[in-house]
């Protein structure tokens, strides 16, 4: 491949880089995205750069526009703060590099990223994205696409040397970002891109996921003209030629959050019910821990390098909500080891002492995934300020729901409370689930996550869970375990839908 010099400017080290895309110049060639593979070694299925194609108007009056796809640089990095173990990280000189030796595949930063920009290697499952060949620009030469693009439509530069082409073009000419609204301050500038490309929102998917060269099945991300959340885009634009864009976090997660309520909720619902005796002493530290451990293996098994997360203890980034969520759930683990050794061996005094801390550490665990889904700011859904709420009543009704067969079985007089508990956060539960689906929503994005989850291919999750919620409550006469049954089973496919749903619209 031939190389070119970058042109004169600040040291490498002490510049602040940037690119810019000029789609008056762009012909749709693919150069940059094939130069991209090889220099840094790609492989198939997934890519650091690639160019999407969009055909804007209706026959004859129709042309293709394209947008070259690729990380944004951001100055304000949201996946530098998701990522527990700073894998991904911001240089000095504003490039935002990836360290794949740290990385223990969370896929964090994925659901962090506004611009769908980062891609798990399926060779050694670590975290890659374009770095601008930071590499190359350590010796002085130019990212390779830069070098190959035939009709200089990429450039690269300092933004803070006024002899930059880059930094000339940027205060001189309009160029657009993506996704402004997002505060990351994108370093990735755009000259002369049509507004189609860069909304994903705005061009419909074709049907039957048939696109030019290729074809998108199994569980791809949808788009507009996809599903319940179908609009008619005003522009007539369709998407001609993309690439599959895959949800991060799958069934794992949505089970992850379920068993986490449970041991969360276990405890919470303990003390709300007053129980005591064998229920208080052995059945919470048993069912919590319980619920505890396949939440640890949940969250371990869906890491793609789970040999590697013992380093989100010993390199911690203290920014991300994984790695304080890691600590939470590690404190209360304690805890509950603590309470069960104190009844073990008769040290009720003591057990019994660790009451405040333990309601506070069940909260916590109920309640840190509310910040950690909200680090995903690429999510709009989840930066619903209902999520808070919605967990600490989805904590205490699952809790419930499974301590209530246990207080049967060891007729703790509980019981009654429990099932109180579970009439009560049943129906603040639906609360919640109404005020976040009927509520205005400030974004297309999340309007069309709603879409999905109530109407689209989520809409019967969503539907049976509430259905199967209900019937749990009023199954009273039936005895516990039905009622248990019902209710855990609905929250679990509820949980589902939220979860996948959010993940549901496109971002790129």
């Amino acid at each position: 491949m031939a190389t070119a010099p970058l042109e004169p400017s600040r040291p490498a080290s002490a510049a602040r880089w940037a690119k810019l895309i000029d789609h008056t110049r762009c012909i749709g060639c693919h150069a940059c995205s094939t130069a991209c593979k090889s220099e840094n070694e790609v492989p198939l299925g997934v890519q650091r750069t690639y160019v999407k194609y969009v055909d804007v108007g209706r026959f004859p009056n129709a042309r293709r526009a394209f947008q070259v796809t690729r990380c944004n640089q951001c100055e304000n990095a949201p996946c530098t703060i998701a990522c527990p173990t700073a894998a991904m990280y911001k240089r000095g000189d504003g490039i935002v590099d990836f360290d794949k030796n740290a990385c223990i595949g969370c896929k964090a930063c994925i659901a962090a990223c506004p611009y769908d920009a980062i891609f798990i290697n399926p060779d050694d499952g670590g975290a890659e994205k374009c770095n601008f060949c930071a590499h190359r620009l350590d010796v002085g030469l130019e990212p390779a696409c830069v070098t190959v693009c035939p009709t200089e439509a990429i450039l690269v530069g300092d933004l803070d040397d006024p002899r930059s082409r880059v930094a000339r073009a940027v205060g001189r000419d309009v160029v657009h970002v993506r996704k402004p609204e997002k505060n990351t301050r994108p370093k990735l500038f755009y000259k002369g891109a049509h507004a189609a490309t860069l909304d994903p929102l705005a061009a419909r998917r074709p049907d039957g996921g048939l696109f030019l060269w290729s074809e998108q099945r199994g569980n791809h991300v949808g788009g507009v003209g996809s599903g319940a959340a179908a609009t008619v885009s005003s522009a007539a634009a369709l998407l001609s030629y993309d690439v599959p864009h895959q949800a991060p976090w799958g069934w794992r997660v949505s089970l992850y959050t379920w068993t986490k309520g449970i041991a969360a909720g276990a405890y919470l619902a303990a003390l709300a019910a007053g129980a005591h005796g064998a229920l208080w002493a052995w059945g919470v530290p048993i069912l919590a821990g319980f619920f505890l451990a396949l939440t640890g293996l949940l969250l371990i098994a869906d890491l793609k390098r789970p040999e590697r997360f013992y380093l989100i203890f010993t390199r911690p980034q203290w920014k991300s909500w994984l790695t304080r969520g890691a600590v939470v759930i590690t404190l209360y683990t304690g805890l509950l080891v603590a309470h069960f050794l104190g009844s073990v061996f008769g040290l009720d005094r003591a057990r019994d002492a660790l009451v405040l801390p333990g309601a506070l550490l069940a909260a916590a665990t109920a309640a840190y995934t509310a910040w950690l889904f909200a680090q995903a700011h690429a999510r709009d859904l989840w930066q619903s300020p209902l999520l808070l709420p919605q967990l600490l009543v989805q904590a205490l009704l699952v809790g419930s729901a499974a301590l209530l067969p246990v207080a049967a079985f060891l007729r703790d007089r509980a019981e009654r409370d429990l099932a109180l508990l579970l009439a009560v956060g049943a129906v603040a539960h639906l609360v919640c689930v109404a005020g976040e689906v009927l509520l205005p929503h400030a974004t297309a994005h999340a309007r069309q996550a709603v879409a999905e989850m109530t109407r689209g291919r989520y809409a019967a999750l969503f539907w049976g869970g509430l259905v199967l919620q209900a019937a749990g409550v009023f199954s009273g006469p039936l005895g516990a375990v039905p009622a248990a049954v019902l209710v855990l089973a609905g929250v679990l496919l509820y949980e589902h839908a939220y979860v996948q749903s959010a993940q549901s619209v496109p971002l790129a």
